[in-house]
């Protein structure tokens, strides 16, 4: 029962820090950008560097494909050759020109739905994963939530205007962040020209994002426009070595007020290491066990600190009382960091050494002892 209430426990608390994290904002008042809803995020710690109207849920247009392209790498086999069905040849908007009938790999369709913004491309991919373009949406809504996704809906692979298909700039910050994970998704997203020849494709495929040359830092990652969504971007730009995630709905200059907000950041903001992995942060007493246990963060804390805030660290100890044997690197506590009494992040602790149960002896004598010697508060 002990380590059943020790699982659920260590879930709930590491459930809170993740929640905790994604929650916190940081508002800039010194910049305006000319966009209906726009948003900064650090793509490791999920702290926002700047937002305006992120959470207002909108018409994506697009990039709606960031999350179609996750889900299809998630799920789907990269060497499957994906027949074309009538359904995607037909289909409106941009496309990359597929013909029924033809036989092409889930892979190169990544890249045209990426860097052509294929709306054929996004429906085979549907088709090809799950069968049918209404099976895959289950995925994408389901995955969606999976990830924190709460203010989102999600009608079709591809982003075309329908009257329950929106997201928010946050969320589509967050899906951005977690598809960035993925090597192939930053490969496919950061080429600005593929070859057929040179990667065995049907096609060459030029990139229309063209952030990817007007702005030197940008790695990435997705175009959209639709007649009710406006103009839309999301960007990946490289910022003092840290991957930020910028996107800008409703926007019609969104490459200059991209640049504005990537300027802003690396203006406004430096990224300070503010635990470094192995420290011991504290100490805490465990129950039964032959000593007590140090604890420390599995990794480097580094987070964007806004230049003028003061950081206060907080190492937070279990409430409870934690019973031996206790295994190195177990979860153990954690850490907040405030900035100017805002809390900015939470990270879970572990345990630095491992903690033995002490034996029926030594039991029983510490139970004597504490008969004998009177416990003083």
């Amino acid at each position: 029962m002990k380590k059943a209430f020790k699982f659920y426990l260590s879930l709930c608390l590491s459930l809170l820090c993740i929640l905790t994290s994604f929650a916190s904002i940081v508002y800039a008042d010194d910049i305006y950008v000319n966009a209906i809803s726009s948003i900064a995020v650090d793509c490791e710690t999920k702290i926002v560097l700047y937002e305006k109207n992120a959470y207002n849920p909108i018409e994506i247009a697009s990039t709606t494909k960031i999350l179609t392209a996750l889900v299809a790498i998630k799920s789907g086999d990269l060497n499957k050759k994906i027949v074309i069905s009538e359904k995607a040849a037909s289909i409106r908007g941009s496309e990359i020109g597929l013909k029924k009938g033809e036989e092409i790999t889930l892979k190169e369709l990544l890249y045209g739905l990426m860097l052509r913004s294929g709306n054929d491309a996004a429906i085979a991919i549907a088709e090809g994963i799950s069968g049918s373009v209404d099976e895959f949406l289950k995925l994408m809504n389901e995955y969606a939530l999976e990830i924190g996704l709460l203010n989102s809906h999600f009608e079709s692979p591809h982003g075309l205007d329908s009257t329950n298909h929106y997201s928010t700039a946050y969320d589509l910050a967050l899906v951005t962040t977690k598809a960035k994970e993925i090597k192939l998704f930053n490969e496919i997203v950061g080429c600005k020209d593929i070859d057929a020849k040179e990667y065995n494709f049907t096609r060459s495929y030029h990139n229309i994002n063209k952030i990817l040359w007007l702005l030197p830092n940008a790695t990435g990652v997705k175009t959209g426009f639709t007649g009710k969504a406006g103009k839309c971007l999301v960007t990946s730009v490289k910022i003092q070595n840290r991957d930020v995630v910028i996107v800008t709905l409703n926007c019609t200059p969104r490459w200059e007020e991209t640049k504005k907000i990537s300027e802003y950041v690396d203006k406004n903001y430096d990224f300070k290491k503010i635990i470094t992995k192995g420290d011991v942060l504290e100490n805490v007493s465990i129950k039964n066990g032959t000593n007590n246990v140090e604890i420390v963060s599995k990794k480097d804390i580094v987070i964007p600190v806004k230049k003028g805030v003061n950081i206060e660290v907080k190492v937070k100890k279990p409430l409870y009382d934690v019973y031996a044997p206790l295994k190195q690197g177990e979860g153990i506590g954690m850490v907040e960091i405030y900035g100017d009494n805002k809390l900015l992040f939470t990270e879970g602790l572990v345990a630095k050494n491992s903690v033995d149960r002490k034996n029926s002896l030594m039991l029983k004598l510490h139970k004597i002892k504490k008969l004998i010697i009177p416990h003083k508060s």
